[in-house]
């Protein structure tokens, strides 16, 4: 009996010895596989913080950009082409320059064709401004000097069809009429029956302007032909001439940008093209058969060479509505100026 007892108390205190060998060691495993554990969360971490690298990616289309800073930007900046986006582009510089630029920028009309050759062939400008979209060809060549174009939109225009205030017989032609006006109608009684069997004198910007290039794309499917062959026309790239040609004849006819007519408005009557009238509102939705999109262009590398180039694109884009429709255009929307927005951050890698 003893023997059982002492038995069944030497198997108790093995087994409390077991028990009390496993609980020592639990412990001593558990360090380790507990420190993986924290020097995880150094791990976590970079995975946390890849949402604000994602969030510059989407600020553009929210038009958010760096603020520019005209004191701290230094450098010269050239620019040139469009005789249309000139005026808007020269009021740009200026506030530019009135807030702090120190540098040198040189706005030059030249016209938009002119513009993108200097840009893309000679690369002596680092902005190109212009009434047009670019050519395929113009891009080709800016390849070729290792170039390549970024579109900024930047307003809108309305094109105006302009004659002498003392004409009292036409205040709205159609396309097909204007077509007809600026090609092979001779007297304006070939425009129309019921108009005076009068000559026309006829005004058009030359062949290396962007304007140039809208019109016979609108009025002429692309075709130059018609409107190189007419008779009585003067080209020119400056506007001034055409003003002045159509202010001294009461059977002329031109044609420009908005602005050019604005600041002329007591010297030319402004006509509707099929019935609509071109203003702001028939601009930017559509109905103005004669509107049109205004833009600049540059490059990545240049941007990011000359960064006081990058800063004069960022301020344009921030404040040119404020001065736009001062300066004789309409804006573009808010979509239209955000994918410019967004082509400028990627350009310059934000």
């Amino acid at each position: 009996m003893r023997f059982k007892l002492f038995s069944i108390l030497a198997m108790v205190l093995l087994f409390a010895a077991a028990c009390g060998g496993a609980t020592t060691e639990t412990p001593a495993e558990s360090v380790p596989t507990t420190a993986p554990v924290v020097e995880a969360a150094p791990t976590d971490e970079p995975v946390e913080e890849v949402a604000p690298t994602d969030e510059p990616m989407d600020e553009p289309m929210t038009g958010d950009m760096p603020m520019a800073d005209p004191l701290a930007a230094t450098g010269d900046i050239v620019t040139a082409g469009s005789s249309t986006v000139f005026p808007l582009s020269e009021r740009m510089a200026e506030r530019y320059q009135d807030e702090g630029f120190g540098g040198q920028i040189t706005v030059d009309s030249i016209g938009s064709g002119a513009g993108f050759e200097r840009f893309c062939v000679a690369g002596e400008t680092d902005i190109s401004n212009a009434s047009r979209a670019i050519k395929e060809d113009e891009v080709a060549s800016c390849a070729a000097i290792g170039r390549t174009p970024i579109e900024f939109r930047v307003g809108t225009d309305a094109l105006a069809v302009v004659i002498n205030p003392a004409n009292d017989f036409v205040t709205d032609l159609s396309l097909e009429q204007l077509a007809l006006a600026f090609s092979t109608a001779e007297t304006w009684a070939d425009v129309d029956p019921s108009f005076p069997d009068e000559p026309i004198a006829r005004y058009s910007p030359g062949t290396d302007s962007g304007t140039f290039d809208y019109f016979v794309e609108a009025i002429f499917d692309e075709d130059d032909a018609p409107i190189l062959s007419a008779d009585n026309i003067q080209f020119s790239e400056d506007d001034n001439v055409l003003v002045q040609g159509v202010e001294g004849d009461p059977y002329a006819i031109g044609y420009f940008g908005y602005a050019y007519y604005l600041e002329n408005a007591d010297l030319l009557k402004i006509i509707n093209v099929e019935g609509v009238e071109p203003t702001a509102e028939t601009a930017e939705n559509g109905d103005y058969p004669l509107a049109r999109p205004l833009f600049i262009y540059s490059d990545a590398t240049i941007m990011q060479d000359k960064p006081q180039v990058a800063d004069f694109i960022n301020f344009y884009l921030t404040y040119v509505n404020e001065e736009i429709i001062d300066v004789g255009y309409f804006p573009a929307s808010e979509d239209a100026l955000n994918v410019s927005r967004a082509a400028w951050m990627a350009a310059v890698g934000q």
